[in-house]
């Protein structure tokens, strides 16, 4: 299935008619209005700066430390890694007071 992005920015799913529903939706897709959104250029967006620092961060190519994931992987593999549910715990209350407001 092929999907296209709309100038909103969601993605639009192609839409199965009948033989007599396309000629309707050609003829009415055809000439849009002076006031449909497909003739306005004026759309903008903001972005918060919380926004900006994820999409920084999402497109910034951070280095991969390949030695500890490596690490990582034998510690997985032979079944000797050990996880700390006290700082697992500790870093989502920690994210949750941020995403909350609190620092």
């Amino acid at each position: 299935m092929n999907t296209t992005i709309s100038s909103n920015g969601l993605p639009q799913l192609p839409l199965t008619t009948t033989s007599a529903e396309n000629g309707a939706a050609q003829a009415t897709t055809a000439a849009p209005s002076a006031g449909s959104p497909a003739t306005q250029a004026s759309d903008s967006v903001q972005l918060t700066d919380s926004a900006r620092a994820l999409q920084q961060a999402s497109s910034a190519h951070a280095p991969i430390d390949t030695q500890k994931v490596e690490q990582i992987k034998h510690a997985l593999a032979t079944g000797t890694y050990k996880v700390d549910p006290h700082a697992i715990a500790s870093k989502l209350v920690s994210l949750e007071g941020q995403i909350g407001g609190k620092k």
